[in-house]
C-alpha cells in the first residue's frame, strides 16, 4: 500500500506491520540523525509534535509591550505571593487577640484641671441642668429678683454663688468668666485633650446667661446694672437673716434677697463687657448667641464710658468685700476684648491711649504693680495686648503704647523671677505676692498663668526668651517659674497639703462653706440651726471637688478651721485663675497656643504712615 509522501517520493505503509511499540522506538535509531539536525520551522514542529510537547515561547506578547516570558512569570508570581502574604499578615494581626497600649496617663495639672472645673458645678445658683454631677447640691433662690419689690430686673434666677456663702457679687463673677474664656480661647485644643472642653464652655455660658438677665440686653443705651444678689453685712452687731448671718444650704433659703442696682459702675459695667466680649469668640460657632454676646458687651461699655464712676463708692455692701479701687484698668481690660471681638478700631485706639494707660497705674509702679486681681486687671490687659504686636504689629498709631505694655510686661515677668527681689518667697517656695497678707493663692494662680501664657507667646513667636536688664532668659524658666507655684499648691510644699480639695491624698477638709458643711438629710436647718455645723470640728459630710482654698500664711503654716475664712474659703475669682494655669501647664507643651482664633474678627492691618515732619526752617 502506498501514500503519498508529503517531502516527495513514494512511503510504503506495509498494512501487515505489527511491529511492536518497542520495535518502533528501536527503528527510530536507524533514522538518518543528519535529516534530524536540520532546522524545522514552526509549521513544520507543529505537525511533528503533539499538542502538549510544542516548544515554549521565549517572550509573552501583552499587546502594548512584549516581555520576557521569564521576567512575566516572576513578575505574577511575586505580585501573587505578595497579596497572599498581606491578607496572611492581615488575617493573623485581626483574628490574634492582643495587648491594648493605652494612651499616657494624664498628668497632674490635667487631673487637677478636670477637678478644679467641678468646683464651678458646685456654685450653680437657681434651676440646675441634670448634667450637673454634684449629688448634694439642687435648685435654689427661684426668686431671685422677684423677691426684691425695688428691682425693675425681675428675673435674677442663676450665675454663680462667690464663695462659701450665697451671695452673687458680678464684679469678680464676670472677671472669672473672662479668664475661663481667654483660657479657652488660647488653649482649646489642651482641654479638648484633657476631655473638658464642653465642660468649661457650658461653665461660661452659664455666668454669661445670668449676665445678660442683669440689665437690658436687647436696648443699645441702659441707665442701670444689677451689681449684686443677697447681702453680707453683718456689721454693728444686726441679727436681720442674711447670707452671712445666716449658715444654711442654698435650697433652703427662705429669707429675702435684695438687689443691689448701680447707675454709675464703670468698673462693673467695664469688666462684665469684657466677660461678654471674651466669651463672644469663645461661642463664635453659634452665630447668633455670639452676636447677642457682642451687643451686650458694646451697651455695657458705652455705659460704663457714659456714667463714671465706682460700682462700690458710697459705702455700698459691695465695697466691704469686693471693693473696686478705680475703673481706668477695667477701661483698658474691656476694650481690648471689645476689640478683638469686633475689630472695630475704636476700641484699640482708647485701650492704647497714653492717658488712660496713665490713669490704670501703667507707670506708677508700687508694691502692688504687676498683681493680676479681680481689682487690678492692668497686668493682664498689658499681657493681651503684647500679643497683638507679638503676631500682628499693628505699627502706627499704636505702636508706641504697645511697645510699652510690651516692656512692661516683660518687666512684671522678671518680678517673677526668684533672683529678683519685687515679691518675697515663703521657705516652702509660695511666691508673696499680696505681701505677706492673707489669701495670697488666688494672686499666685494669676501670675502662674500669665507667665505661663506669655512663655507660649514668645515660643509661638520663635522668640526664645526675653531680657531682664542685661540678662537673657528663655522661655523655659518663666515657665518654670508657674510649674514651682502650682506644685505648691497641689501638694509639693512643707506640709504636704494640697490646696485643691480632692486632689492627692491630704487637702483641707473643714472648707468655708455652707452648702459642704451640711449634710443632705432632708432635714431643713434654719437661719441660726446651721450653725452647729459651722462650729463642728467635723470634717465636711460633702466634699467641694476642686475648691482651691485661700491658702497658707506667709510661713507655709495652715490651720483647716471653717470658721477662718483667710485658710479655708474658695473663691470664683481664685478657681478661675487656677484653672487657667492648670491648663496652661496641663500636657503636652508642644500643643502651645491657638495663634489665630483671638483674631478671628480683626480685620486685615495696613497700618496707617506716620505723618510727614514739620518742614525744615534754617
Amino acid at each position: 500500500m502506498y501514500g503519498r509522501d508529503p517531502w516527495g517520493g513514494p512511503l510504503e505503509i506495509n498494512a501487515a506491520d505489527s511491529a511492536t511499540d518497542d520495535e518502533k522506538s528501536r527503528n527510530l535509531q536507524d533514522l538518518d540523525r543528519a535529516a534530524l539536525s536540520r532546522p524545522l520551522d514552526e509549521t513544520q514542529q507543529s505537525w511533528l509534535l503533539g499538542p502538549g510537547e510544542q516548544k515554549k515561547k521565549k517572550y509573552v506578547d501583552l499587546g502594548c509591550i512584549i516581555v520576557s516570558r521569564k521576567i512575566f512569570v516572576w513578575t505574577v508570581g511575586t505580585l501573587l505571593f505578595s497579596g497572599f502574604l498581606a491578607g496572611f499578615i492581615t488575617l493573623i494581626v485581626k483574628t490574634v487577640p492582643r495587648h491594648h497600649h493605652g494612651h499616657s496617663p494624664p498628668d497632674n495639672y490635667t487631673l487637677a484641671l478636670r477637678k478644679a472645673l467641678m468646683f464651678f458645678n458646685a456654685q450653680r445658683s437657681g434651676k440646675l441642668p441634670k448634667h450637673n454631677n454634684v449629688s448634694w447640691r439642687g435648685n435654689s433662690c427661684l426668686r431671685d429678683g422677684k423677691s426684691d419689690p425695688s428691682t425693675l430686673m425681675k428675673d435674677l434666677v442663676g450665675g454663680y454663688y462667690d464663695a462659701g456663702d450665697a451671695i452673687k457679687f458680678n464684679f469678680p463673677a464676670s472677671f472669672a468668666m473672662t479668664m475661663l474664656s481667654w483660657s479657652v480661647i488660647e488653649y482649646s485644643a489642651k482641654y479638648e485633650a484633657a476631655g473638658e472642653l464642653n465642660h468649661v464652655k457650658d461653665i461660661i455660658k452659664w455666668g454669661t446667661d445670668y449676665f445678660l438677665k442683669t440689665f437690658n440686653n436687647s436696648a443699645d443705651t441702659i441707665d442701670r446694672v444689677a451689681a449684686q444678689v443677697g447681702v453680707g453685712d453683718t456689721s454693728g452687731g444686726s441679727t436681720s437673716p442674711n447670707d452671712h448671718y445666716c449658715w444654711m444650704r442654698p435650697e433652703d433659703i427662705d429669707y429675702p434677697r435684695p438687689v443691689y442696682e448701680c447707675h454709675s459702675c464703670s468698673d462693673l459695667a467695664a469688666e462684665m463687657a469684657a466677660a461678654l466680649a471674651s466669651a463672644s469668640i469663645v461661642f463664635k460657632d453659634n452665630k447668633a448667641y455670639s452676636q447677642k454676646l457682642v451687643h451686650g458687651a458694646r451697651t455695657l461699655f458705652q455705659f460704663a464710658r457714659d456714667q463714671r464712676g465706682r460700682y462700690s463708692a458710697g459705702g455700698s455692701d459691695a465695697a466691704l468685700f469686693y471693693n473696686s479701687s478705680s475703673y481706668w484698668d477695667e477701661f483698658v481690660w474691656g476694650g481690648a476684648w471689645l476689640y478683638y471681638a469686633t475689630g472695630n478700631s475704636s476700641y484699640l485706639q482708647l485701650a492704647t491711649h497714653p492717658k488712660l494707660a496713665k490713669h490704670a497705674g501703667a507707670f506708677w509702679g508700687g508694691p502692688d504693680y504687676g498683681v493680676l486681681s479681680w481689682d487690678n486687671k492692668l497686668p493682664a490687659a498689658q499681657v493681651l495686648l503684647s500679643r497683638l504686636r507679638l503676631f500682628l504689629s499693628p505699627g502706627y498709631p499704636y505702636e508706641e503704647i504697645l511697645s510699652t505694655f510690651h516692656n512692661q510686661t516683660s518687666i512684671v515677668m522678671c518680678s517673677f523671677l526668684p533672683v529678683f527681689t519685687s515679691f518675697n518667697r515663703t521657705k516652702g517656695g509660695l511666691i508673696q505676692l499680696n505681701h505677706g497678707r492673707p489669701q495670697p493663692l488666688q494672686y499666685v494662680v494669676n501670675a502662674a498663668f500669665l507667665a505661663a501664657l506669655y512663655s507660649d507667646y514668645l515660643d509661638a513667636a520663635d522668640t526664645p526668651g526675653w531680657y531682664c536688664g542685661p540678662n537673657f532668659y528663655s522661655t523655659d524658666v518663666l515657665r518654670g517659674f508657674a510649674k514651682t507655684q502650682i506644685d505648691y499648691i497641689l501638694g509639693k510644699n512643707p506640709r504636704k497639703m494640697s490646696y485643691v480639695v480632692g486632689f492627692g491624698n491630704h487637702y483641707p477638709t473643714h472648707v468655708h462653706h455652707r452648702g459642704a458643711s451640711i449634710p443632705k438629710n432632708k432635714i431643713k436647718y434654719n437661719c441660726k440651726g446651721g450653725w452647729k455645723w459651722r462650729d463642728t470640728s467635723k470634717s465636711n459630710p460633702n466634699t467641694l471637688v476642686g475648691a482651691m482654698v485661700a491658702g497658707p500664711d506667709k510661713h507655709d503654716g495652715f490651720h483647716d478651721v471653717r470658721t477662718n475664712y483667710n485658710y479655708t474659703e474658695p473663691t470664683l475669682a481664685g478657681n478661675a485663675g487656677l484653672v487657667g494655669a492648670l491648663v496652661a501647664l496641663s500636657g503636652d507643651k508642644t500643643t502651645g497656643i491657638d495663634k489665630n482664633t483671638i483674631f478671628s474678627a480683626v480685620p486685615p492691618m495696613f497700618p496707617t504712615p506716620p505723618p510727614p515732619p514739620a518742614p525744615w526752617k534754617p
